[in-house]
């Protein structure tokens, strides 16, 4: 039995070692529902009933709600779909000889990074109810990959007023590679530069993303700049 024993615990560290790293599976999940008003759902969804997998859907879920116009009091995807879609029939009741177009709703996520530190998905929204035109916003979602818990810029960054030297270095670069016409005084509404609220990870470094009217016009729409790990990985607490 002495003889066995190391080889039994050799075993147990194995298998112990197999399932702390073992990576979230996810798979793409569609909400099928027939509603009057165009309304599309397609999200990414960590497969399995464990805590971690339950903690990074209801992270997910609460991202997508957060980001939509009329989430205020709202709790669950599915409620704020149907309420949507009530308030266009509504709509079409009290104005039955408006022109509007039919109301849209669209939300989609995609999974654009995974370590074994962090996940990084991107959701992105479109809301329309007539006008010129509809509202369109992506957010970044940085989840600790072993709790599923939500990491903001400082469970990420080190040092930010360092991190935003760098930051504002790529700016002006990729102001620079977009158009010869653009300047740093067309950002920021007369204010210094400053970190979007959307930093998050790729394979090819960190991602630095301003929604429409975060920093310029709409007319400019989407600022987005990607800086390489190699340029901050010494300020990261995470990779």
């Amino acid at each position: 039995m002495k003889r066995l024993l190391p080889f039994f615990v050799f075993l147990f560290l194995l298998s112990s070692c197999d399932s702390e790293f073992k990576p979230v599976v996810f798979e793409t999940t569609e909400i099928n529902n027939t509603y009057e008003a165009d309304i599309s759902v397609i999200y990414d969804k960590a497969i399995g009933k464990n805590e971690l997998s339950k903690t990074i859907n209801f992270k997910i879920e609460e991202a997508i709600i957060t980001t939509l116009s009329d989430a205020t009091k709202k709790t669950n995807l599915e409620s704020i779909l149907k309420d949507f879609n009530s308030e266009f029939t509504n709509f079409k009741k009290d104005f039955p000889d408006a022109s509007e177009p039919v109301w849209e709703l669209h939300i989609e996520t995609e999974k654009i990074y995974q370590s074994d530190e962090v996940i990084t998905l991107a959701v992105s929204t479109y809301e329309f109810k007539g006008g010129a035109h509809g509202n369109d916003k992506i957010k970044f979602l940085n989840l600790n990959a072993k709790t599923g818990e939500v990491l903001n810029q400082k469970d990420i960054i080190e040092n930010l007023k360092d991190f935003k030297v760098i930051a504002k270095s790529h700016f002006v670069k990729s102001l620079d590679r977009d158009s010869e016409q653009i300047k740093m005084e067309d950002f920021f509404f007369g204010k210094p530069f400053q970190l979007p609220e959307n930093i998050g990870f790729s394979e090819d470094g960190l991602v630095l993303l301003y929604n429409v009217y975060e920093v310029a016009s709409y007319d400019q729409g989407y600022t987005e700049f990607v800086i390489p790990f190699n340029e901050v990985e010494s300020l990261l607490k995470v990779h």
